[in-house]
């Protein structure tokens, strides 16, 4: 691998990193951990990794099978966004724990918390300008970094207490809100005819 192909993979693993944003989750996946009891950690890792690879290669074509585009596909997982925004600032739960952990583990942690419209759709767009294997070696680096961040959550909590738990829950609730209004404006408006 050349210096200029490691170059490209620094970039595309770094936008990936800020896009998955693992570690501005932690509040929420501490929080649906507690509430759900247990999350399988590695099913999470391997259901959104699968996603993001699937995306990476049928991304577009699956969409267009479903009658969807890209702007589509964001406004939906970012109206789920904003409830998960919401649930964190008001305290309210929109999303009932099932008990069930594999639910849970899939929806809303794999999708969309980590394999996120954001995610899926600038996957597609690094598509465009890098190759597929740059692109897929990053997000097999991501998904590293979202096991070990999942696996040490227990860790993180007791790090951080739950004083400190509860204010970076309320700030990373108005992060996600912010973030779900941007993903619907910049998408929302192309949708409207």
């Amino acid at each position: 691998m050349g210096n200029f192909n490691f170059d490209e993979l620094l970039t595309v693993t770094f936008t990936l990193f800020a896009v998955i944003d693992i570690l501005g989750s932690i509040p929420l996946l501490i929080s649906l951990k507690h509430k759900m009891g247990i999350i399988q950690e590695f099913k999470a890792t391997l259901i959104s990794g699968a996603l993001m690879l699937v995306f990476l290669l049928v991304g577009e074509k699956f969409l267009a099978v479903l009658g969807l585009d890209v702007r589509s596909f964001a406004v939906g997982g970012s109206i789920v966004i904003f409830i998960l925004g919401l649930e964190m600032v008001l305290g309210i739960e929109f999303f009932k724990s099932d008990g069930n952990a594999k639910s849970g583990t899939v929806v809303p942690i794999a999708f969309p918390l980590i394999a996120g419209s954001g995610t899926l759709t600038t996957i597609i767009s690094l598509k465009a300008n890098y190759a597929n294997a740059v692109v897929a070696v990053a997000i097999v680096l991501n998904l590293v970094l979202v096991y070990v961040v999942l696996k040490s959550l227990d860790r993180i909590a007791n790090f951080i207490g739950p004083n400190g738990l509860l204010a970076i829950r309320k700030f990373f609730g108005v992060v996600l809100l912010a973030i779900a209004v941007k993903i619907f404006a910049s998408n929302a408006a192309g949708l409207i005819k």
